[in-house]
């Protein structure tokens, strides 16, 4: 077996699977009994989630219910960076936004955890947003596959070009 075997760990969010969690998110809110009279709502600007509330406890419950519907639709909660609840005028609001690709430093992390835990055949190349990782046994790959699966890293990854 000469020819090396390779795979790419990537960050990425269906971003309709976001739209739609943000829209049963909206309609459940605007249903349900402990959100009325309160002005609680939830907007999406393009890059940025807005939460808005009267209180703080309710502005988290309205965080709380977009976190669910990400979950129901197959998001890890790792791909939303919520801020904390903070005063605006008489609301109080939540900040969050949708993480996508790998940051260099989280790249150098994974890149650390392959080197010191992995398969010693195993290489791992930063490219840009992702990771490439390359080894002449397809075993080695699916070890470090495991061991990824396994780490506690602050990224959503995705396994992806598996040859």
């Amino acid at each position: 077996m000469a020819s090396e075997s390779s795979f790419d760990i990537v960050s990425k969010v269906d971003k309709q699977e976001v739209a739609n969690a943000l829209n049963q998110a909206q309609k459940e809110i605007a249903q349900r009994y402990d959100f009325k009279g309160v002005g609680a709502e939830v907007d999406f600007s393009g890059e940025k989630i807005l939460m808005k509330a009267n209180s703080e406890e309710r502005v988290k419950a309205v965080l709380d219910v977009l976190q669910s519907k990400l979950v129901k639709r197959g998001i890890s909660l790792k791909s939303l960076d919520a801020g904390e609840p903070f005063a605006s005028g008489k609301q109080y609001r939540i900040e969050a936004g949708i993480k996508e690709g790998i940051a260099q430093d989280q790249a150098k992390k994974i890149s650390k955890i392959i080197r010191e835990e992995g398969p010693k055949a195993v290489k791992a190349q930063i490219q840009g947003d992702e990771l490439r990782v390359t080894s002449k046994s397809r075993d080695d790959l699916q070890e470090v596959i495991t061991l990824l699966k396994g780490s506690d890293v602050e990224v959503d990854l995705q396994f992806i070009n598996y040859r």
